[in-house]
């Protein structure tokens, strides 16, 4: 997801909260934690300023404004009761360029679930029109200099992990433009069962 995106004006909602008019918000699948710092030592090491600020993650739902937010929560827990726990498999490289600087790991087991998932989650109070189809992937590289890209799309093209993903985050954008996650959902849970921001679970 990108860091930066624009928030409507805020308004104060019944319970006394600022809340912004329209909600920036972004559905994701995280990594396991060693997964994940090493591609971010390795998005470092292209010098990637982004490295230090977005971890590595598939996207579902990339920057899509809502507004409402109590039915945006219900529908991605909705789907997120629906979807069973799958192995994910990241392997090799590819890149949008020319039509974006961007360098990615593959998606390959887990592609048909992570797209399942898109077009479920991208409808009622996320439904919009996407300027690109929706294509999984890992963003290892992106808006840096040429050589950079290709020293990035050469160094990972062996690279391999695979991991079990079990739930899906909802991030919410603040108007500093930095993602916050405000629920971690647990595939194919009861719908009183949910995980808090501490990734406990409880009772909603």
């Amino acid at each position: 997801m990108s860091p930066v995106s624009k928030i409507n004006p805020k308004v104060a909602t019944s319970n006394g909260q600022v809340r912004s008019e329209g909600i920036s918000t972004g559905v994701i699948l995280r990594f396991p934690a060693d997964i994940a710092e090493e591609l971010q030592r390795w998005r470092a090491s292209f010098g990637d300023p982004m490295a230090a600020v977005v971890p590595a993650h598939i996207t579902l739902v990339t920057t899509t404004m809502t507004q409402d937010w109590e039915a945006t929560r219900r529908h991605v827990r909705d789907v997120a009761r629906r979807q069973e726990p799958f192995m994910v498999t990241i392997a090799g490289t590819g890149s949008f360029r020319p039509v974006s600087p961007v360098v990615f790991l593959n998606v390959e087991d887990g592609f048909g679930e992570c797209v399942n998932l898109h077009r479920q989650l991208q409808t009622g109070p996320l439904e919009r029109e996407l300027p690109f189809g929706y294509h999984p992937h890992v963003t290892v590289a992106h808006d840096i200099a040429p050589e950079s890209l290709d020293e990035a799309e050469t160094a990972l093209k062996d690279y391999r992990a695979t991991f079990p993903v079990a739930s899906m985050g909802l991030y919410e954008h603040d108007d500093n433009g930095i993602w916050h996650l405000r629920e971690e959902l647990d595939f194919g849970t009861k719908p009183e069962r949910r995980r808090g921001r501490d990734g406990s679970a409880g009772a909603r």
